[in-house]
């Protein structure tokens, strides 16, 4: 995701623009720039493709100054990586704009533009918005009055910052589906699209809230469009334990991660979903002629990252009318493949550097393979660099042993894959409407699951004398069921297998009885009766029941099962938010050894 940072001092500012936009280094990008208003009130613009320091070297070199001004690092996902992409963009020399997302109807705006008489340099959407807002302004002759009129003339997702030759003095964000901050100083103000880029010159921030819009000076911030509040009431004040190196309040880091998971989701649909609509260009410049291209889809991951690609296939295939292949890197990359026309290549992976997913993405390059796409949580890791396109989950830094965010996260990115895939392959817009709205309510209901936590460490003291433990599912809550069986393994040293539950009767029912606990995922989809079948077996053996499932099922005839009620979750999100539980589950338990392992 890009960048952005934007300053008004008395001061200054390039040094606080540049090292702004080294901190955001981490979230990926591939050119950067900034513009700032000199002492004559003209714009000075300077661009640079690559590193954060190829930007630094060019102002270094002409040395700009400026007391108002605006950073970015860019993603490219319209318009290949070169410095004309780059932003910010100017119109007609007034208008100076930087923008992270992705705005659907800049075809029809360029067009429209195009006959009023404007130019355009590069291939961006954001260039359409500076032009825009420059006609708007010019019309109504206020700064302000004529960023709120463009904005109602956009469709998608953004976080803007925009400063006009003719208003020397401020700077205007706004945010509909990316996030945007606004730093508060002493004589100066700030806006960035992280706190994390201008914790050198400010502790003190508001976050803005959808369809908001700021106008700042080095005085005075002002914020239109939201809660009726002052801005003083809405300044939050971070301290060391917000960093992610700090457990704060938490016992471990894994708990904490755990409890980071819905706003580690709510950071991963930022700026790639629309109200209704999946933004494709989200995935890259190539997307669209690759999406429409393909045939079939393989994908090759580790661990925990394989799981989440099995949830995936039953997505893409049920989404796309597309095969969908998974497959373990490490056995991938050692036999020989065949490969159908057509297909697209993905890998998985939390670091980017697994050694046999990279090996894999190396092998695949000579096999003829439609072209590769990586889903990944570190920016610039060798996966991303050597991958065609590349989404990031925007988990952050995950410091636990066992994965929680940056696998959930995992997921909503491969859910809005195969929507994204769809739209080429007869996914309805009806469909798309639904599955992207279960998406906006995912972090709320992730965060309503928290609330049985109690409930789960009831149950996790029931698993600490235990020795084994079995973990069933079918369709897509299969490969959580499996997930859940690593959690368990991982993380307490107790053995657990994850099992089909259709195939429960073929071999491991044989294993249950009082001693074995069984975990299954139950919710009410075409396939909750037979599960319940299955679990019959279990209880005709004695086998202790645990099911996690909403509130249409009924678990009333099953004696010795204990049963969770999950929010209710649209059936395609509700393998996200069931692991979510698990992963809420696991730190407690505990298993018998010279120490007690107390995660």
């Amino acid at each position: 995701m890009c960048g952005i940072v934007g300053a008004a001092a008395e001061r200054n500012v390039v040094g606080i623009l540049l090292e702004g936009l080294q901190r955001l280094e981490y979230r990926g990008y591939d050119s950067a720039g900034l513009t700032v208003m000199n002492a004559d009130q003209h714009i000075k613009r300077y661009r640079a493709v690559g590193k954060v320091q190829a930007l630094k070297d060019t102002c270094h070199a002409a040395a700009p100054v400026g007391t108002i001004g605006i950073a970015h690092t860019r993603w490219a996902t319209h318009g290949k990586p070169t410095q004309n992409n780059a932003h910010p963009h100017l119109s007609c020399e007034a208008v100076s704009l930087v923008h992270n997302g992705i705005i659907e109807n800049h075809e029809a705006l360029r067009q429209e533009l195009t006959e009023q008489g404007y130019h355009f340099e590069s291939e961006t959407d954001t260039e359409v918005m500076a032009h825009l807002i420059h006609h708007l302004v010019a019309a109504c002759g206020d700064f302000r009055q004529g960023v709120s009129e463009a904005l109602t003339r956009l469709e998608g997702a953004y976080a803007i910052a925009v400063q006009h030759r003719d208003f020397p003095d401020r700077l205007i964000g706004a945010r509909q589906g990316s996030p945007l901050v606004v730093g508060l100083g002493i004589g100066e103000n700030f806006i960035a699209s992280d706190p994390q880029a201008l914790r050198p010159v400010t502790d003190r921030f508001i976050y803005l809230e959808e369809g908001e819009l700021v106008e700042l000076t080095r005085s005075e911030v002002s914020i239109f469009g939201g809660r009726e509040t002052s801005v003083a009431s809405r300044a939050v004040t971070l301290d060391s334990r917000d960093d992610a190196a700090d457990k704060g309040a938490f016992r471990h880091f894994m708990l904490k991660e755990i409890y980071e998971q819905p706003k580690a989701i709510r950071n991963t649909l930022q700026g790639r979903i629309g109200k209704t609509t999946i933004l494709s260009q989200a995935f890259g410049v190539e997307a669209g002629l690759l999406f429409e291209q393909a045939e079939s889809v393989q994908i090759v991951a580790c661990g925990t990252s394989y799981y989440s690609g099995l949830v995936a296939r039953y997505w893409v295939e049920a989404l796309t009318g597309l095969t969908c292949q998974v497959e373990i890197a490490s056995e991938w990359r050692y036999r020989t493949v065949a490969v159908a026309p057509n297909t697209l290549f993905m890998t998985l992976s939390q670091s980017g550097e697994t050694a046999d997913t990279l090996a894999a993405l190396r092998q695949s390059k000579s096999l003829g393979y439609l072209g590769s796409l990586c889903i990944c949580n570190v920016p610039n890791s060798s996966l991303v660099r050597e991958s065609d396109l590349s989404l990031m989950t925007e988990a952050g830094t995950e410091i636990g042993v066992a994965s929680t965010k940056a696998f959930t996260t995992q997921l909503a990115d491969l859910l809005m894959f195969a929507m994204a895939l769809g739209k080429y392959h007869g996914l309805t817009p009806e469909l798309e409407s639904e599955l992207v709205q279960a998406l906006h309510d995912l972090p709320m209901r992730l965060e309503e699951t928290l609330e049985i936590n109690e409930q789960v460490k009831a149950w996790a003291e029931q698993f600490t004398n235990k020795d084994h433990a079995l973990f069933l599912g079918r369709g897509l809550h299969y490969p959580i069921a499996m997930e859940g069986a690593l959690k368990l393994k991982e993380i307490s040293y107790i053995h657990a297998e994850g099992y089909p539950a259709g195939e429960l009767k073929h071999g491991p029912l044989a294993l249950v009885d009082e001693q074995m606990p069984v975990v299954c995922v139950a919710p009410t989809d075409e396939l909750l009766e037979k599960v319940k079948s299955n679990l019959q077996e279990v209880a005709a053996r004695g086998g202790a029941l645990y099911v996690f499932t909403d509130h249409q099922a009924d678990f009333s005839d099953f004696s010795d099962t204990q049963v969770i009620i999950l929010p209710p979750l649209h059936p395609m999100v509700a393998p996200i938010a069931i692991l979510f539980c698990r992963c809420n589950c696991s730190p407690t338990m505990g298993k018998r050894s010279d120490v007690l392992l107390e995660i």
